[in-house]
């Protein structure tokens, strides 16, 4: 009974540790089929009258070539282009990528820059041939001047466009309005250069569509043009820390997913003359996008049991406002996790302690009726029962953990707000390996020791087989974040103090 809880337990701890690294390598979600058959886009013209054309006191857009337009504020710098009114850069001031450079989310490559109108039936690099005037050269916002406007205009041969931002300086949100006229319906997409995403890292690398409740991932192993039907709340590119967001203001009944080149695009598939939308490029930070109040915080993806992993968020933020240091603030929320456990974990450890002494009565037992399976497990519990053991004991506490753990793993290997921050002495980055593995090494050290209190009623061969997973859980926690080892490690170090209580005791 022991070995194969034993087993059980040792195999839940291992798939746990690597299953978010495995699941997006080999098995990546795959996106539901979609209500509408996937068809390139033709050129229909929609039904009804034709759009109103553009006011005749609007003077015709004089062509030349594009120039560059630049958006300062103490938050990012964007740069746009006055051809096809996109973005050609957008950079985080804020934030640093692995070389100490400012991190650059989006970038303009191709035929499809961010924000770039794709009319249907047309040349795909037709609007960005189309030259637009603008209301300003430059646009440098500060806190004393916090909101700014930019607007692109185009007017030539009755077709009519005006895009305009509104810029604020203290968010990463900008409020985009689309005017149009005698133009066909457009796709507005995010733009597929996103990010600065380390490959080595198994987090969602890709566009993400929220339609109705229904929340779809996608990458560059998508394989056919999927469209969407319904309230499409939102569309997205993501990497692990980041997003770029469009997020229509009035509903908006589609949105379109394909490949392009070796990188998956998402739009939203646009029909109105006018349509205001939401743009949000920055951090996945929870606050930030729970303020725009368009359900844009569901991008950040805490997994089966966010349940549980949002309010060990919440606490840790919670410490953190009060200590000022998130390592510190991991080691109070592991202890605040382990403390409601203690009862059951005292229980099972003196279970553990009975089920040890009884341990020769066992093997007698086995011995005596070791060609009587049935008569073996008879005996075995009117054992148990006479000596009030639970043979599963032991194994209960770890299940009951199992969620809480997934959950603080997901936290703690997710969130933002422990990218850059640091410990204390050489962990300057609570979101990246020890540079010197001392964490993992002393985590591994902590596991032997914990091994060797707790009592065990294993034969000589499986004890000398379970000596082997602190160096297996080491070698994975190498790489892990600091944040996660140092959680792991300071759970260890709890777990030995309340083990050297119950053995002092008994």
């Amino acid at each position: 009974m022991e070995k194969r809880t034993i087993t059980a337990v040792v195999l839940s701890l291992v798939i746990l540790l690597g299953w978010s690294f495995l699941q997006q390598k080999f098995f990546p979600q795959k996106p539901a089929p979609s209500k509408k058959a996937p068809v390139e886009a033709a050129a229909p013209v929609p039904a009804g009258p034709s759009p109103a054309p553009a006011p005749a006191a609007l003077p015709e857009t004089t062509a030349g070539a594009a120039s560059d337009v630049v958006v300062e504020t103490d938050l990012y710098k964007a740069v746009f282009s006055t051809g096809g009114a996109v973005i050609r850069s957008w950079e985080l001031k804020t934030y640093k990528d692995s070389k100490k450079m400012p991190v650059v989310l989006l970038k303009a490559p191709g035929v499809i820059p961010p924000l770039g109108m794709l009319f249907e039936g047309e040349d795909r690099g037709m609007p960005l041939k189309l030259i637009y005037e603008t209301s300003a050269g430059k646009l440098v916002l500060s806190e004393n001047n916090k909101r700014g406007e930019l607007v692109f205009t185009y007017s030539s041969g009755g077709m009519f466009i005006r895009k305009k931002f509104v810029f604020y300086n203290d968010d990463f949100r900008t409020d985009i309005s689309i005017e149009t006229a005698n133009t066909p319906p457009y796709l507005l997409p995010v733009g597929t250069d996103f990010g600065v995403f380390d490959k080595q890292q198994s987090e969602h690398k890709g566009p993400v569509v929220l339609a109705d409740t229904d929340r779809k991932e996608f990458d560059e192993k998508l394989k056919e043009k999927i469209y969407f039907t319904g309230n499409t709340r939102w569309i997205a590119q993501e990497d692990k820390y980041f997003t770029a967001a469009l997020i229509p203001v009035d509903q908006i009944d589609g949105a379109v997913v394909w490949k392009e080149d070796a990188s998956a695009e998402i739009a939203l598939d646009v029909k109105q003359q006018k349509q205001d939308f939401i743009f949000y490029a920055g951090p996945k930070e929870y606050d930030r996008l729970k303020r725009l109040n368009r359900g844009l915080e569901h991008i950040i993806d805490f997994g089966w049991f966010a349940f549980i992993a949002m309010p060990l968020f919440w606490v840790l933020k919670f410490f953190y406002e009060y200590l000022g240091n998130y390592g510190w603030a991991i080691i109070l929320v592991t202890i605040a996790v382990r403390v409601p456990f203690i009862p059951i974990l005292n229980k099972s450890q003196q279970s553990m302690k009975k089920l040890q002494k009884v341990q020769p009565l066992m093997n007698e037992i086995k011995e005596k009726y070791k060609k009587d399976p049935q008569r073996m497990q008879k005996e075995m519990m009117e054992l148990y029962k006479k000596h009030k053991v639970n043979p599963v004991g032991g194994c209960l506490p770890m299940l009951l953990q199992i969620p809480v753990f997934i959950a603080l793993y997901n936290v703690l290997g997710k969130a933002i707000e422990l990218r850059g921050a640091p410990f204390a002495f050489w962990i300057t980055d609570l979101a990246v390996k020890d540079p010197y593995y001392v964490l993992p090494i002393t985590m591994g050290a902590t596991m032997v020791l914990q091994q060797k209190m707790t009592p065990s009623t294993m034969d000589p061969a499986q004890a000398k087989i379970m000596m082997f997973m602190p160096v297996i859980f080491t070698f994975m926690f190498l790489s892990f974040p600091s944040g996660l080892v140092l959680y792991w490690l300071v759970n260890n170090v709890l777990g030995i103090a309340q083990q050297y209580y119950i053995n002092k005791k008994a």
